[in-house]
């Protein structure tokens, strides 16, 4: 395979760089090893342009869900801007973290008080902090993914594969501190009876719960209901983590919609449509224990993740947001049902619409096709894999072309497996499925 400048750029970066990218889910490898373009010069609305200056029509993750305004939107690159020229840090605080607190708090009126970081991962951190602070408690119990620190990770120390429905198999807890064994423990969604028993296992010293209201399934049973019941029968602080799920299903945070509130949610991704912005909102009465906490950073009191946070949330509530994703998710999930059945391919869909998936079950070559799929729709002027992340910047246009792209990648698919050369069409390795070392 002729590798193009992105893929040489990033053979040296593997060199110079752990793991060769910041974020597990931006690695080649997990996508096209060999021939995915890696890096980027330029991106707008759903295209972008790789270092050889060839377009693509981004049907794939879409900045791992952050950009659902589509990339370098320009109601938010026009406050940013303003807030760039007018300085983005001084010795005083920026006016803009104070109307976002009041805006954020108008969305969600369960909620008094707001702190601030800028990434997911570190709001989770800050979030289980102060939930630990408030109640003088160690244990929490968790379903879903919430990043990569050490209160999370600990769950592999107890058990090595604690994380595997949860994150990734495979991961090492390497470098987490042994004496959180035991501290976190995990539970699956609509299971409220793993709950219950963690409960009886940690008796009084639930500091936590800690989820997603929602991921690639609906709650049943009153299943958020009952988690709300036994947070507030054991004391325990129920954290929803909407780093992923905020925004779009509804304005603000999904549980709105399901009418349970927890004592913090936590957003990030997309309420900054690309800019890095975290906040993390709670009820006063559990907030306020952050005081009793050393939690600070120099880079939390920036101007540009609140300025691009706040044009973007206005945005969102002018344009309607969540419809849009909805209706575009529902238009690329009947394609994918549509063409596997034209072509005889077996695939389930997973993930909710405007975050959808589908996965191949055709045994040992269902990873192959996967890469197999990125391939061709790359060779066709697309950035695509089994994930669809919905955003505003997908026209009923770009969608059409997607699915004509698709109709002909899955046709070549059903070829390959008809002949039983699905790996022998690959021009590179299979992708990864998960965390695995690059040497």
């Amino acid at each position: 395979m002729k590798k193009g400048t992105g893929q040489k750029l990033y053979q040296k970066a593997r060199n110079l760089i752990p793991g060769g990218t910041q974020l597990l889910s931006k690695r080649p490898e997990m996508f096209l090893p060999e021939g995915w373009p890696a890096y980027y010069s330029k991106a707008k609305g759903c295209e972008v342009w790789d270092l050889d200056g060839k377009k693509y029509i981004d049907m794939s993750i879409m900045g791992v869900g952050s950009c659902i305004l589509g990339y370098a939107d320009a109601d938010v690159n026009k406050a940013v801007k303003k807030a760039v020229d007018n300085g983005s840090m001084s010795t005083l605080n920026a006016p803009e973290e104070v109307e976002l607190a009041e805006l954020l708090t108008k969305i969600h009126p369960w909620a008094d008080m707001v702190r601030y970081t800028r990434t997911g991962g570190e709001a989770m951190a800050v979030a289980e902090r102060i939930a630990r602070a408030h109640t003088g408690k160690d244990i929490i119990a968790f379903c879903g993914y919430h990043g990569w620190h050490d209160w999370y990770l600990a769950t592999n120390l107890a058990d090595k594969d604690g994380l595997k429905e949860h994150l990734l198999e495979g991961l090492l807890p390497a470098g987490v501190p042994k004496g959180l064994r035991g501290t976190i423990l995990p539970f699956h969604y609509n299971k409220i009876e793993e709950l219950e028993a963690i409960v009886r296992e940690a008796g009084t010293n639930l500091a936590a719960i800690i989820m997603e209201p929602i991921h690639n399934i609906e709650p049943q049973d009153d299943f958020l209901q009952n988690v709300r019941r036994i947070a507030d029968e054991t004391g325990a602080v129920l954290i929803f983590d909407e780093i992923t799920i905020g925004w779009k299903l509804t304005y603000g945070g999904a549980h709105l919609l399901y009418g349970v509130n927890p004592d913090i949610a936590v957003f990030s991704k997309a309420m900054s449509n690309g800019y890095p912005m975290a906040a993390i909102i709670g009820r006063r009465s559990v907030m306020e224990a952050a005081q009793g906490s050393f939690i600070s950073s120099t880079y939390w009191t920036e101007r540009i993740g609140p300025t691009a946070a706040l044009a973007t949330l206005k945005k969102m509530k002018k344009i309607g947001v969540a419809k849009r994703l909805l209706a575009s998710g529902k238009k690329v999930r009947a394609g994918w049902t549509t063409l596997a059945k034209k072509y005889g391919l077996s695939i389930t869909l997973g993930g909710v619409i405007p975050i959808s998936s589908f996965s191949f079950q055709h045994g040992k070559d269902s990873q192959a096709m996967k890469t197999l799929f990125v391939q061709e729709m790359l060779d066709r002027g697309f950035l695509a894999s089994n994930l669809y992340f919905a955003s505003c910047a997908h026209t009923n246009a770009h969608i059409k072309k997607y699915l004509q792209a698709a109709d002909e990648s899955f046709r070549a698919i059903a070829d390959a497996v008809a002949k039983g050369e699905v790996q022998k069409r690959l021009r590179g390795p299979v992708a990864h499925t998960g965390f695995a070392r690059l040497n």
